[in-house]
């Protein structure tokens, strides 16, 4: 079995291997996948037909893992799949989610989550392997042991169960692997005494505390527990996924084990912030269990670690609470206290000391830990003098003298009893204990507020700069994006380290996204340049350039578009009713519900549009508007709350249109519910103009835009993220742009 022996190869020769560490894998449906790769489609669907099967019915009763949500997770299984067809050693880590995210239903009131049934039927596409499981402990206390060493003893402790899926290469024998935790406590924890007394709840509980781990990707996180659970989640992948790499780098190195040749074995790429831990994680391994020092381990984890940025928007770049943090991970925050005091004195190292100001700023930019007591090391840096009280003696003679003239300026006018007065007063003054007093005070300097937390502020781990500064590696996931990472997310990181920082944009496998998901433009594809090379080198495609005019490939094309969009039209039906026409132009925006998304532009461009088709009569609509159908497609994630009302904006303007007889077939909107890997690859080849208008600046990349411009769709939108190198590959003219100026028409 290739899968077998890919692995058997990789521990035979000792090569390097990266692991792909990522809270979401959004694979879709494995079925079609595997038996494109393996160059079977239409062997499979023949012997199907023999058993009086079809492959497509056969295919739609697999149902998508739910392992991911957006881009991320898609990102991250179109990297394994090309990462096998390129014959890379290379593994993905994640977690074994019961539920996923949510199932989405459409009502009347808009979104409804209830739980994911991926598993119910179990997953025929995973092998269990409880003969390798690793500790996962939580809480509990650090103490110095003789050989002095730190130990983290006590606390909560759990499992970490692996399960294997097959990420198989396309045209190669390559076969990879993604390995999924599952969490849960040995039998010994079941409380068979608290069981049999009747208290079930007590009985159970170190099983539930260990399952829940695993049931639901992203839990929400307005509470402490909630918190506290996502945390968990994040600390069980980092330290799973490390004890098993560790093992295979000390099985593969057998008796020549030697942990410097650990980054030359080794690589780590966090995907996104989510693997943060990694860092530490790996840190406390290598000193505590395997009795490294400080520096040594640093040299290897900086060497060995990776991190690709996400996102710009602030509340994307995660920051958790220290005090949860010290409660669930108090060897990790000595740790992360260590590095953070490094980084200062790094800075410190830059930038000098004369300039206050420039050092405190870099600072407070750059730290991992926000709103947290300065070491006394650094803060004496940050003292300001007082200025130094005068001597009693001194303090009496300058008293006395303005004291005088005072007197000297209205003794012309005053009394000779009131002089006597005056005088007297003046020489009480001098004698008293408060004037004495404030001449033997101590001179103190002065600490700026800046070294003191602000206790009306919480304090905070800042993951994503622990990622830079932990990592070798920087990247941003496309031009503009990594451009904005560099000028601004981490400037002061970039003026430090700028060889750390790089681009990667985005990629998306042209196998799933184009030659399985659209069979009939990929035949014409090869047809046309001649061959099938293009699904292994996607720069061929341009081959057909010299064919755009040609009226024998327009009319296979637009054939092969209009099949796919009757089975779009079949799919509309069965999801939500409505019946659309396939000759109308199929307009799509599917991606996660979010403002900066603008999915609430679009629907407010429908409004409009709806608006002056019905200021017009019958003809003049006719004649003015070209027959649209709007797509729309995501998940509004359950708590944020403006991104539901959208979704219910939309459902609600459907129903207005798609019932207005007036209207009919010149204008439909659509929300699909639950959208899917599978419902992607059922709209996606038959789009036609696809909606990608982010704000701009805050798309960090965006992968759905590569998919319809590989299907060829039109796209509409802002210089955000990939839209500008897909524009400037398909040319301007194939592009249109929103600007500013167009948008005051939507007003």
């Amino acid at each position: 079995m290739n899968w077998n022996a890919t692995y058997d190869y990789y521990n035979r020769t000792n090569v390097k291997q990266a692991y792909y560490l990522s809270m979401e894998f959004l694979q879709g449906r494995a079925l079609t996948n595997a038996v494109g790769n393996l160059e079977l489609t239409g062997q499979y669907a023949e012997a199907l037909n023999q058993l009086g099967q079809n492959l497509e019915n056969v295919a739609t009763q697999e149902p998508d893992a739910a392992l991911g949500n957006g881009g991320l997770g898609r990102l991250a299984s179109c990297f394994l799949d090309s990462l096998a067809t390129l014959n890379y050693p290379a593994w993905g880590y994640g977690l074994r989610y019961k539920y996923g995210l949510f199932k989405q239903i459409i009502t009347k009131d808009g979104q409804e989550e209830v739980a994911e049934n991926w598993l119910e039927m179990g997953n025929p596409w995973e092998i269990v392997r409880n003969d390798i499981s690793y500790p996962v402990k939580f809480y509990g206390k650090v103490v110095e042991g003789t050989d002095g060493r730190k130990h983290w003893i006590g606390g909560e402790n759990i499992n970490a169960v692996a399960h294997d899926i097959p990420i198989p290469g396309y045209k190669t024998k390559t076969t990879n692997n993604l390995r999924l935790w599952s969490t849960t406590v040995p039998a010994k924890d079941f409380n068979l005494d608290a069981f049999n007394a009747g208290d079930h709840t007590r009985a159970y509980e170190a099983h539930l505390n260990a399952e829940k781990i695993c049931h639901v990707l992203y839990p929400g996180d307005e509470s402490p527990e909630g918190k506290l659970l996502r945390l968990k989640q994040q600390y069980t992948l980092c330290s799973a996924s490390l004890q098993d790499i560790i093992a295979h780098f000390e099985n593969r190195a057998g008796n020549s084990l030697n942990w410097d040749d650990f980054p030359s074995k080794v690589a780590v790429q966090m995907n996104d912030t989510h693997p943060t831990l990694c860092i530490p994680e790996l840190m406390r391994i290598l000193m505590d269990v395997k009795g490294l020092s400080w520096n040594e381990a640093w040299s290897i984890t900086e060497r060995t670690v990776a991190y690709t940025n996400h996102t710009v928007l602030p509340e994307a770049l995660e920051k958790w609470s220290l005090d949860i943090m010290q409660k669930l991970l108090p060897r990790h925050v000595e740790i992360m206290e260590t590095i953070d005091g490094e980084l200062m004195n790094t800075i410190i190292s830059k930038y000098g000391t004369a300039d206050t100001s420039l050092l405190k700023k870099k600072i407070k930019e750059m730290r991992i830990l926000d709103n947290v007591d300065l070491p006394a090391s650094i803060a004496k840096l940050f003292v300001k003098p007082k200025e130094k009280k005068e001597s009693p003696s001194k303090l009496k003679e300058k008293f006395l003298v303005k004291s005088l003239e005072t007197i000297v300026e209205v003794e012309e006018t005053e009394s000779e009893a009131e002089k006597n007065i005056e005088r007297e007063t003046v020489e009480g003054v001098i004698e008293s204990e408060e004037i004495v007093e404030a001449g033997n005070e101590d001179s103190e300097d002065e600490l700026d507020p800046f070294v003191k937390s602000d206790p009306k502020l919480p304090r905070v781990v800042r993951m994503a700069n622990l990622c830079v500064v932990g990592g070798h590696s920087v990247n941003g996931v496309a031009e503009i994006h990594s451009a904005i990472v560099k000028e601004d997310v981490f400037n002061g990181f970039y003026e430090m380290w700028p060889t750390k920082f790089q681009n990667k944009t985005n990629g998306v496998t042209p196998r799933r996204w184009i030659r399985f998901c659209n069979p009939e433009s990929s035949s014409i594809i090869s047809k046309w340049i001649g061959s099938d090379d293009w699904i292994l080198n996607t720069d061929k495609l341009a081959e057909l350039k010299k064919f755009a005019d040609n009226e024998d490939l327009q009319s296979e094309w637009r054939a092969a578009k209009k099949a796919n969009k009757m089975k779009v039209v079949s799919l509309i039906r069965d999801k939500t009713g409505y019946i659309v026409s396939p000759d109308a132009m199929f307009d799509v925006q599917v991606k996660r519900i979010h403002e900066y998304k603008r999915q609430l532009l679009n629907i407010l461009g429908i409004v409009y549009r709806y608006k002056k088709m019905k200021e017009m009569s019958a003809k003049e609509r006719v004649k003015s508007f070209v027959p649209r159908v709007c797509i729309f497609g995501g998940k509004a994630f359950a708590t944020y709350i403006q991104a539901k009302r959208i979704v219910k904006f939309i459902t609600d303007v459907a129903a207005t249109v798609n019932h207005d007889p007036e209207i009919g077939d010149l204008l439909k909107v659509v929300f699909v519910p639950d959208y899917n890997v599978s419902i992607a690859e059922t709209l996606i080849p038959a789009s036609e103009l696809s909606q990608h208008i982010s704000t701009a600046g805050m798309e960090a990349s965006g992968t759905s835009n590569m998919k319809f411009a590989m299907n060829g769709c039109i796209l509409i939108g802002t210089l955000d993220g990939a839209n500008v190198e897909i524009r400037e590959e398909v040319g301007a003219e194939n592009f249109f742009l929103l600007v500013q100026k167009h948008m005051k028409l939507l007003v």
